[in-house]
């Protein structure tokens, strides 16, 4: 490898690593724990592609290059004026070319041991989803599952408070699960980001120690799962909470409350079940979201649409959901939680 360059396998060498794409491409998704100084902005990029496709490349990198200059003089002044001597920071930009070798230059004239990142961001992508395959691989699962209201995910939270390995899909992909499960205020991430931060989050766990995850199907929302982490979990233990039918509409008048502030959303969200129940059924749950009477809506989720399809897809989707640990309960209030998380751990075989 030539001096001033590094591969993606030597990420974790660098102090700080600095993406210098547009905000645009930045947002989409990007090295996780990176910085973002851009060395064109999104308007820019555009104004530069532009005459590099309908005048010249010569008059494209005549003005990048002026554009450029500008905004890496910025960035030295702003960002990095702070920075030691032995600050050693890695820069990439889309795909290892020009941005980034210009940053990278100036950064090393200076002092510094920057390295430009080989590839670009396109390597790291192409490293990170073939990280995942191979980390998915080696994970020893074991899968929350439950019927809706169950509270799998607070189950999750438990374990984790507890010491136990977690990763919380639903959390990195900023959605719930169900045709219900959209966050207010909170937007999903795009694909590529989902995959980066459950890239990192794979890199901090320990392959010889269980990891539960909740049940999931492939799509989280809009986000996948990567298929080679959806098949581990397919096949992996399972340990089941079957918690009383009281007990989960208590619970869920408490953890989807918000939707009863948006009234016509949540009519919008009935609505997206048209083609899995009747006319008659989904207008009286719109009538009953109209009226607030959530305890009555969240039962009839759970008799007509919820717990049947509970019913369909377990032993479909996980294989060894007939030999799961099951845990009775009628208390998934936060105390009870707490307990289920200390008896699924105490049920774990111990080495």
């Amino acid at each position: 490898m030539k001096k001033g360059v590094a591969t993606v396998a030597q990420l974790d060498e660098f102090d700080e690593i600095v993406d210098v794409r547009s905000p645009a491409e930045f947002e989409e998704d990007h090295i996780p724990g990176s910085i973002n100084c851009p060395v064109l902005d999104n308007q820019q990029r555009v104004t530069i592609g532009t005459l590099y496709k309908q005048v010249s490349p010569f008059e494209a990198r005549k003005l990048g290059g002026a554009l450029v200059a500008e905004n890496l003089a910025r960035h030295l002044l702003n960002s990095f004026q702070h920075k030691p001597r032995n600050w050693r920071p890695l820069v990439t930009c889309w795909r290892g070319g020009q941005r980034s070798g210009a940053f990278t230059s100036w950064l090393r004239m200076i002092g510094w041991d920057a390295c430009q990142l080989e590839g670009g961001y396109k390597s790291y992508r192409r490293f990170a989803v073939e990280q995942i395959a191979q980390m998915a691989a080696a994970l020893d699962i074991r899968i929350v599952c439950g019927a809706t209201g169950s509270a799998k995910t607070r189950v999750l939270e438990a374990l984790a408070r507890r010491g136990a390995q977690i990763i919380d899909l639903e959390d990195l992909a900023v959605h719930k699960g169900s045709v219900l499960g959209a966050l207010p205020g909170r937007p999903q991430p795009s694909q590529k980001w989902f995959d980066s931060c459950l890239w990192s989050r794979l890199r901090e766990i320990d392959p010889t120690r269980p990891v539960y995850l909740e049940a999931e199907s492939k799509k989280i929302g809009r986000i996948q799962i990567a298929d080679p982490l959806i098949a581990m979990m397919r096949d992996a233990a399972c340990v089941t909470i079957e918690a009383s039918r009281e007990a989960r509409i208590e619970f869920l008048l408490r953890d989807y409350a918000y939707l009863g502030d948006d009234v016509p959303d949540l009519q919008y969200k009935i609505g997206c079940l048209k083609s899995l129940q009747s006319n008659e059924t989904l207008a009286r749950w719109q009538q009953l979201a109209a009226d607030h009477e959530l305890a009555t809506l969240f039962a009839e989720f759970i008799d007509l649409h919820y717990d049947p399809l509970y019913r369909r897809s377990q032993n479909r989707n996980y294989t060894r959901f007939a030999q799961a640990t099951r845990f009775e309960t009628s208390d998934l209030s936060p105390v009870g939680i707490d307990r289920l998380a200390i008896d699924i751990l105490a049920a774990e075989p111990r080495g």
